[in-house]
C-alpha cells in the first residue's frame, strides 16, 4: 500500500507539473481539447490537462518574411531579378490569434507566396526604368494587396521593402557605361563653363586695366595742356614788356663786354645813354644854378 501510494502521488505530481505551461507577454496562445478549440490564453501562468489538452502559442511581435529574389520579366521584355521583404504581426486580439490558426495553413510562407506573385503580376506591366524609378509606387501596391488578402488572416502588414531590381548583367554594363557617359560629359560641361568664365575675368580684367591707363594719359594730357595755358597766360600778361627790357639788357652787357666803344654826345650823361641803350627811361637831372 506504501508503495502504491508512493506510485499515485508521483504520478499526480509528474502529471500537475507536466500541465503546467507559462505564456511569454509577446505571446498568444489558444488551448484545444480533443482537437477542438477550447480557450484562449492571455500571458501568464496556465495549466492544461496533459494527453488530453494541446496549447498552441503564436508569436505577436512584429515579423519579417524575405519574398526570396526571382526573375521578373517586365514590359520592355527584361528580365529583371526582383528580392522584396514584408513586415507583418499576429493581432493579439482571441479572434486574430484564432484566425492565424485556423484560416490559413503556415501564415509566414503564405506571404511570400502572396508577396512574389503580386510582384509579378505589378511589375511585369512596367518597363525597366519605370520599375526603378517608380519604387515607392511598387511597395504602395504589393502593401495595399498584401492587407486585403489577408485581412482575414489576423494578421496586420506593417510594411513592404523593395529590396533590389537588377537587370540582366548585359544591360546593366550598358546603363553603367551610359550614366558614365553623361557624367563625363557633364564633368566637360562644367570644365568648360569654367574656363570661359576665367577667359572672361581675365579679359575683363584686362579692359580695366587698358581702361585705367587711358584714363591716366588723359588726365596727363589735360593736367599738361592746362600748365602750358596757365604757363601761356602768364607770359602774355608779365612777360611781353619786360622781355623786351630783357633782351635790351643782354644787347648793352654784350656790347660792354666786348669793349664797344660808344659815341656820348655832348652835355649827354653816360647813366641815360646806356639807359636808352637798355630801354630804361632818361634820369633828369636837375640844372645847376
Amino acid at each position: 500500500m506504501t508503495f502504491l501510494t508512493l506510485l499515485l502521488w508521483a504520478f499526480g505530481l509528474g502529471l500537475f507539473f507536466a500541465g503546467i505551461k507559462v505564456i511569454r507577454p509577446t505571446q498568444r496562445a489558444i488551448v484545444e481539447r480533443f482537437g477542438k478549440y477550447n480557450k484562449f490564453a492571455q500571458p501568464g501562468f496556465h495549466w492544461i490537462i496533459p494527453l488530453i489538452d494541446r496549447i498552441y502559442t503564436v508569436n505577436i511581435t512584429e515579423q519579417m518574411v524575405d519574398a526570396e529574389p526571382q526573375e521578373i520579366i517586365t514590359n520592355d521584355n527584361l528580365n529583371a531579378r526582383v528580392d522584396a521583404q514584408v513586415y507583418f504581426r499576429v493581432r493579439p486580439d482571441e479572434q486574430s490569434v484564432k484566425a492565424s490558426q485556423y484560416n490559413v495553413y503556415h501564415y509566414d510562407s503564405q506571404i511570400v507566396a502572396l508577396a512574389r506573385t503580386t510582384l509579378r503580376n505589378i511589375i511585369g506591366t512596367l518597363t525597366l526604368k519605370s520599375a526603378n524609378s517608380e519604387r515607392d509606387k511598387i511597395n504602395t501596391e504589393l502593401m495595399k494587396t498584401l492587407k486585403q488578402e489577408t485581412s482575414h488572416w489576423g494578421i496586420d502588414v506593417v510594411r513592404t521593402e523593395l529590396k533590389e531590381i537588377d537587370p540582366p548583367k548585359d544591360v546593366q554594363d550598358t546603363m553603367n557605361k551610359v550614366v558614365k557617359a553623361e557624367n563625363e560629359k557633364i564633368a566637360a560641361k562644367d570644365y568648360a563653363l569654367a574656363k570661359e568664365t576665367e577667359a572672361d575675368g581675365t579679359r575683363m580684367a584686362r579692359i580695366k586695366e587698358s581702361e585705367g591707363i587711358r584714363q591716366g594719359k588723359i588726365l596727363e594730357a589735360e593736367g599738361q595742356a592746362q600748365a602750358i595755358k596757365l604757363v601761356h597766360e602768364s607770359a602774355n600778361k608779365y612777360f611781353v614788356g619786360n622781355a623786351q627790357l630783357l633782351r635790351k639788357l643782354e644787347t648793352v652787357e654784350a656790347a660792354l663786354r666786348n669793349n664797344t666803344k660808344i659815341v656820348i654826345p655832348t652835355n649827354t650823361e653816360l647813366v641815360n645813354v646806356i639807359g636808352d641803350l637798355a630801354g630804361v627811361a632818361p634820369i633828369k637831372v636837375g640844372k645847376k644854378k
